[in-house]
């Protein structure tokens, strides 16, 4: 797949299949992620990849019930990965946390790869740090930044609206249009 086919086509899919997701498919995604661009290449990032049924219900009751991935977590989704990031591992400047952003470009790579291999994947960012951590024993000085479920989708979700370049593109300072 081409790299804009792959950027205007992927979606956040919330329902899979129970195809299991091949050994070396997921070597290739973990991969991607591997290889993203870091703060001064400090590479924050770890990865826990959960196949254990058990283990991704107490994932997903991390999650609040009206978090609409809590299900893929907790059922349909062969494979959940979560993404941690070490603070002290990376950088601070200016009052930026660095490994945010560092473990965004890291799970992006991975999703788009994902969609690239034909699967699916959803960010999750919205569930309790603490839970989860103790899901998955993730040591206090780590930080979960993110979950995803991966597998082949259900169905392919619709495109949702985009802003328009417009309304987000400025040339040379704020508000001037492009």
């Amino acid at each position: 797949m081409d790299l804009y086919e792959a950027l205007q086509s992927r979606r956040s899919v919330r329902k899979y299949k129970p195809d299991p997701v091949p050994e070396d498919k997921l070597q290739n995604l973990m991969n991607a992620a591997r290889i993203a661009p870091s703060w001064s290449n400090r590479q924050c990032w770890k990865f826990i990849v959960v196949r254990d049924r058990e283990r991704k219900k107490q994932l997903a009751e991390s999650m609040p019930e009206k978090n609409p991935a809590r299900k893929a977590v907790a059922e349909t989704a062969p494979v959940v990965i979560v993404l941690c990031a070490d603070p002290k591992a990376s950088g601070k400047q200016d009052g930026k946390d660095y490994y945010l952003l560092d473990a965004g470009l890291a799970m992006q790579q991975l999703m788009l790869a994902a969609h690239a291999e034909g699967f699916g994947t959803c960010w999750i960012a919205w569930f309790d740090e603490a839970k989860a951590k103790e899901a998955c024993s993730v040591p206090k000085d780590q930080r979960i930044v993110g979950l995803t479920p991966l597998g082949v989708p259900e169905k392919q979700p619709s495109e949702k609206p985009r802003k328009d370049l417009s309304e987000i593109v400025y040339a040379e300072q704020w508000g001037k249009p492009l």
